[in-house]
């Protein structure tokens, strides 16, 4: 049962990490992209591929983060660019990318057992340790970001796109940087998940934007009354995501089949989103949308 715990707790921390990503794609630029269903898979190729010819697990997670910033960028261009809208962008991206997944390991998928990895080492708590340290540093990384010029920017095209390139923004640089980060997190959570599970296969992604909305999604509702107290949207998001998995691990408990997991999700939304929780947030943030002196606070901290 230790065990269990041990691991809800871990792989809620590894998922935060894509849930930060598409947080800021969802919840801060307003941008719905799909591509990051693959851009996960991309990151656990990379670190996959790149453990198995000897290259350094660490590094592992920085070419996946790169390889994340380059497929978000593409998504980014696609839009702003050549002017194809923004769930299509994220599709086309989604789709090339299987190709260049299959192309980067060769083959569906690889498995990491003869290899020394961040998790080989068996201990539960060390493992659970070591992702609580990362999570808590990328988590401040962000924070500090979005309290710096650009942050504010990004934060502000979410609310008021036409209000920001009124002001001079280059809007179209900016979305490109912000899907290029969230996509970038969203591949360093799926190499970070490969080696904990200690393989990586071509469909691991499949359902990812469902799951981390979920726990988005719950986050808000469970967590909400914690702003009060000055804790930040990070915060709920990886509180959300390991409350998600509790659920998940809960589910498998009472004797649902792993198979049947992504339509517990697909029903938790439907129940959730049937209740107006999440329109009654839509609506607060639509009214935010309609303030401009509330983006203009945002500007004037930097000019």
């Amino acid at each position: 049962m230790t065990d269990l715990i041990l691991s809800t707790l871990a792989q809620g921390l590894i998922f935060s990490i894509a849930g930060l990503g598409i947080y800021i794609s969802f919840r801060i630029l307003d941008f719905p992209d799909l591509s990051v269903d693959s851009t996960f898979t991309t990151g656990a190729s990379i670190s996959a591929i790149s453990i198995i010819n000897g290259v350094n697990p660490f590094i592992s997670l920085v070419l996946s983060l790169f390889g994340g910033l380059i497929a978000g960028s593409i998504t980014g261009i696609l839009h702003v660019k050549f002017k194809i809208t923004n769930i299509l962008s994220g599709i086309i991206v989604m789709i090339g990318l299987y190709s260049v997944n299959l192309r980067i390991m060769g083959k569906s998928n690889l498995h990491l057992f003869d290899t020394i990895h961040i998790f080989s080492e068996k201990n539960h708590i060390y493992k659970l340790v070591f992702l609580i340290i990362f999570t808590l540093f990328l988590k401040v990384i962000i924070d500090f970001f979005f309290k710096t010029e650009i942050g504010y920017v990004l934060k502000a095209i979410g609310q008021n796109q036409k209000f920001i390139t009124g002001m001079g923004f280059d809007v179209d640089r900016y979305k490109i940087l912000g899907l290029a980060l969230a996509n970038g997190l969203v591949a360093l959570s799926g190499s970070l998940y490969t080696q904990y599970q200690g393989f990586s296969d071509i469909s691991m992604g499949i359902g990812l934007i469902v799951s981390a909305l979920a726990s988005i999604v719950i986050g808000e509702m469970a967590f909400k009354n914690l702003k009060r107290f000055g804790v930040q949207n990070s915060s709920i998001v990886i509180l959300g995501s390991i409350f998600y998995r509790g659920i998940l691990s809960l589910a498998l408990q009472i004797g649902v089949e792993p198979s049947d997991l992504k339509l517990v999700t697909a029903l938790l939304m439907v129940l959730i989103l049937s209740k107006g929780i999440f329109n009654s947030s839509k609506e607060k943030i639509i009214k935010r949308r309609l303030n401009s002196d509330f983006i203009k606070r945002y500007i004037q901290n930097f000019q």
